[in-house]
């Protein structure tokens, strides 16, 4: 029952994000159609590394299909699915790696190129054409810088929650408290807690 409590509050942060992130005039400062900071995949790296990957597939899944109803149409959702999708797949098997061969900054890049490219594949499907593909090396230009931004966001976030014990207070642990009283070896913190040790 938490565990579907933390989903549908990151699914709701997800939204808010999304939202927000159509206000930020990021086409002013890089011309490129299309472009977006995938600061709701923040919200994706929490549900992968703290609940799992069923949790990270239905947060991004929802939260695509509300997205896609509430500010866009039946051929945003298909982008929008298609590049979500991909992006969860090849960070959930970066994750694999994570901490002796990618960082989180290597995961989240990861997953934005991914995103990027599972997008030209649907353009091309719907549009008939391999043409779009030519667009695809600037669209993985733009994942390195928005993967790293992401990735910084996230581990800064990641690293506060640690500290104030929120995950576990929300799960109902009770490591939290304890702590608080003690330093003991349970209180080391399960994953992203280090930032890795690779790219």
């Amino acid at each position: 029952m938490r565990k579907m409590v933390m989903n549908g509050i990151l699914i709701s942060m997800a939204i808010v994000i999304s939202y927000f992130e159509r206000l930020i005039p990021l086409g002013m400062i890089i011309p490129l159609p299309g472009i977006k900071l995938g600061l709701a995949n923040i919200v994706t790296l929490f549900a992968l590394f703290y609940l799992g990957f069923q949790s990270a597939f239905f947060v991004t899944v929802i939260r695509c299909v509300i997205v896609s109803l509430l500010f866009g149409s039946l051929t945003s959702l298909i982008f929008s699915l298609s590049g979500g999708l991909l992006a969860l797949l090849v960070m959930w098997l970066l994750k694999f790696g994570y901490d002796g061969f990618f960082s989180m900054i290597g995961v989240s890049v990861g997953g934005a190129a991914a995103h990027n490219t599972g997008q030209i594949i649907a353009a091309s499907f719907i549009l008939k054409s391999t043409v779009v593909f030519g667009y695809l090396p600037f669209l993985l230009l733009s994942s390195l810088i928005t993967g790293v931004l992401t990735a910084l966001a996230s581990e800064s976030l990641f690293y506060h929650m640690r500290k104030l014990y929120i995950f576990d207070n929300v799960m109902g642990n009770n490591r939290g408290q304890e702590c608080k009283d003690t330093k003991h070896s349970k209180c080391t913190v399960i994953g992203p807690e280090n930032g890795g040790n690779g790219f």
